[in-house]
């Protein structure tokens, strides 16, 4: 845990838009339309794992209150910064663990968790009735290929999905018409700056767990396993990466 945190305090923010890249989504499957949907003027939303706030302040709409917690301080200095330039109303930002939430029950008609741990009990807690969780995550297949070449990565070494994990912990939970759908999504980088970007910033190639609590993460990076990887995903379009994500919807 405490790698963990170093690493996210160090990036400080979740802003990937220097990076030159173009999606193609293969799903049709989008938490930001089904949070708009859902959400009414009167919605409270907890957002779990805001990062930086960027996605938040960008995509969320406007209600009567947001709450956007991330267990990383420096994440969420950046978040209070981003928020300030937004001018945008009804927004909060805190430090807090995904896993120790210090949140009232019952209070929450929508809870949004992207790209983080999440415990699903608690989560259940703090929904009013018929509360609607979302859930975005990266699964253990995401970006494999480049996994196995590092023969490292992020979930690389789950014996089980995470996103099996999670539906299944959020129907141990309670919850209700729980929803499972896998996201599949061609990214393509511009250069090999790009990519390197993306894989500085992101946690694509950290197992937390391997890593010594002195090591420079950064430093893990070996150029001639990327050089290799870019030779066999060249195209047109750019550096190819396949991403694999998961989409869950559930109801208390």
């Amino acid at each position: 845990m405490n790698n963990e945190l170093n690493f996210y305090n160090k990036i400080k923010n979740w802003d990937f838009s220097k990076i030159k890249y173009i999606e193609e989504s293969l799903t049709n499957w989008d938490l930001y339309t089904i949070l708009n949907k859902e959400a009414t003027k009167n919605s409270y939303i907890l957002d779990l794992g805001t990062g930086a706030g960027e996605k938040l302040l960008k995509n969320f709409p406007e209600v009567k209150k947001i709450v956007g917690t991330d267990f990383s301080p420096e994440m969420i200095k950046t978040a209070q910064f981003n928020l300030e330039k937004s001018k945008r109303k009804n927004i909060e930002f805190r430090v807090m663990d995904n896993l120790n939430m210090n949140i009232e029950n019952d209070c929450f008609d929508i809870v949004v968790a992207r790209h983080t741990c999440i415990n699903a009990k608690q989560i259940y807690k703090c929904l009013k009735k018929g509360g609607i969780l979302l859930v975005r995550g990266v699964d253990k297949l995401d970006c494999f290929e480049l996994k196995k070449m590092y023969g490292k990565g992020q979930a690389y070494n789950d014996i089980k999905p995470i996103s099996q994990i999670d539906y299944e912990n959020i129907l141990d939970a309670g919850f209700k018409n729980v929803e499972l759908v896998p996201i599949h999504i061609r990214e393509y980088y511009k250069t090999k700056n790009d990519l390197i970007a993306l894989l500085l910033k992101a946690p694509i190639l950290q197992d937390f767990s391997e890593i010594n609590e002195n090591e420079n993460l950064n430093e893990k990076l070996d150029f001639s396993i990327i050089d290799n990887y870019i030779k066999n995903h060249e195209t047109d379009k750019g550096i190819l990466l396949i991403r694999r994500y998961y989409g869950i919807v559930a109801y208390k």
